[in-house]
């Protein structure tokens, strides 16, 4: 990411858009949430509440309690010294007025003169003190509601009316206990609302996350990521932004990868080819002074050049042979062969070679065959530096073996020789000039679909060639 662009991401560290801002703003919610909540959800009851009353005091169709006591008293005051007809004559009229209630009255002699509606039960015919009292006090803040006046003036007539009414009639608005149900499921609701508003940040930065993750599982057919889309400039944005920074430096890489090989191969192919003509020169010229008369010091220094001049061709010629299949450009025809008599006919031709040498050939092959699905010219040229490598790094031990073993339930062609060996340090520093040879063995190899590795030992070296079952 570019310095500007740094430079951008840290003004913007609290902005709006900034992950650590939003995270901060539900962090101080929730700090708030408890003392802020509480208030708030009581002054919205409060609010509520007093809203409530006001209707339900419009609605109340005889008015509220204390109205509904003192219209009781005032038409008790009115019956001072009425005999008990027109007593009875007012309480039907009152009766008709309070259709829901239930009316009776107590004359001075505590004698009950008339129940509405008159089935009532529950009143006595005759009252005492007791019965007064323990109606009075069953009567305070019961359902339902009861308003108890004497007759007359300052209660000078000693009788009196009682009337009861359903308390839902008289009294509005909800009891207390509901107020604590109102503020307790507020809180609640509030709390679910947070809850819900965390996991939901929580939820689209994971999701964003695990899209950044599959983005970079993903491969195009040169085996790079492919880039992103960048939502938010906030810090996954700014994650995303230095992951497509990371594809463009890749891809870049590649394409310079990829001009450097080509560069590579080209050099490679040219100096093979402008190696050849000195080489030809030389060889022309070592076959002329084999025909002259030489010491045996010269005929010695002689033969050195000539094979080292055939080492160098044949490293010039696996270097093309490299190029080419590195480039794509060496084709295999695979087809059902008899591996067995291509390896006869190898080591036939390398037979003459090996006795210059001084190599033993211990060649042991079945008669069956082994078809193999191959291409003879690549498996030729396989045999070819196997055998190339005896004689230039493994001449000492004057051994050359062919021979096949099953081995872990697969047949194996096996190249032995008794030289020193991986382990020894001549071997190590030679290897360094037979690794082109292994690398088109290794390529060729694989190319064709079989399998290969060594075995070093004191004995010496195998090399073994096997099909997988």
């Amino acid at each position: 990411m570019s310095a500007p662009q740094n430079e951008k991401r840290k003004r913007g560290f609290f902005a709006r858009q900034s992950l650590l801002s939003r995270y901060l703003l539900i962090v101080l919610s929730a700090f708030l949430f408890i003392p802020i909540i509480i208030p708030l959800a009581s002054m919205i009851y409060f609010g509520v509440e007093a809203f409530d009353g006001q209707t339900d005091r419009i609605s109340l169709k005889y008015g509220n309690a204390n109205e509904l006591e003192a219209a009781w008293h005032a038409e008790a005051r009115t019956l001072h010294g009425a005999d008990a007809d027109e007593v009875d004559a007012k309480l039907r009229e009152l009766k008709a007025k309070y259709p829901e209630a239930s009316m009776f009255w107590v004359d001075a002699d505590g004698s009950t003169r008339l129940r509405l509606p008159e089935a009532r039960s529950g009143v006595p015919d005759r009252w005492t003190a007791a019965e007064a009292i323990r109606f009075m006090k069953s009567s305070v803040g019961s359902d339902p509601f009861t308003v108890v006046a004497f007759l007359g003036a300052e209660n000078g007539d000693g009788a009196f009316m009682a009337l009861q009414m359903p308390r839902a009639l008289v009294e509005g608005g909800v009891s207390g206990g509901r107020g604590t149900t109102f503020i307790v499921v507020f809180i609640f609701v509030t709390f679910a609302l947070f809850t819900a508003l965390s996991l939901w940040f929580f939820m689209h930065i994971r999701k964003r996350l695990l899209l950044l993750q599959a983005a970079m599982s993903k491969r195009d057919e040169h085996g790079l990521p492919a880039p992103v889309e960048q939502k938010r400039p906030d810090e996954i944005g700014g994650l995303e932004a230095a992951f497509n920074g990371m594809v463009e430096q890749l891809k870049a890489g590649r394409l310079l990868q990829q001009e450097e090989e080509e560069l590579r191969k080209r050099l490679i192919s040219n100096l093979s080819h402008d190696l050849r003509t000195p080489l030809t020169v030389m060889r022309g010229h070592l076959y002329t002074l084999a025909k002259e008369n030489l010491s045996g010091k010269g005929k010695a220094s002689l033969d050195t050049l000539e094979r080292k001049t055939e080492g160098l061709g044949a490293l010039i010629d696996n270097l093309l042979a490299y190029t080419l299949m590195t480039s794509g450009r060496y084709k295999l025809e695979p087809e059902p062969v008899d591996v067995l008599r291509l390896v006869r006919e190898s080591a036939a031709a390398w037979y003459p070679v090996w006795e210059k040498a001084g190599i033993e050939a211990d060649i042991s092959l079945p008669a069956e065959p082994l078809i193999w699905q191959i291409d003879k010219l690549a498996f030729r040229r396989i045999l070819d530096n196997l055998f190339q490598n005896i004689v230039r790094h493994a001449a000492s031990g004057k051994y050359a073996g062919l021979y096949v073993e099953e081995i872990e339930g697969r047949v194996s062609l096996i190249v032995a020789d008794r030289g020193p060996g991986l382990e020894s340090g001549s071997m190590v520093s030679e290897e360094k000039g037979a690794g082109i040879g292994l690398a088109i063995v290794d390529y060729l190899l694989r190319e064709m679909g079989l399998h290969w590795r060594r075995e070093s030992s004191e004995q010496g070296l195998r090399i073994l060639i096997y099909k997988e079952a």
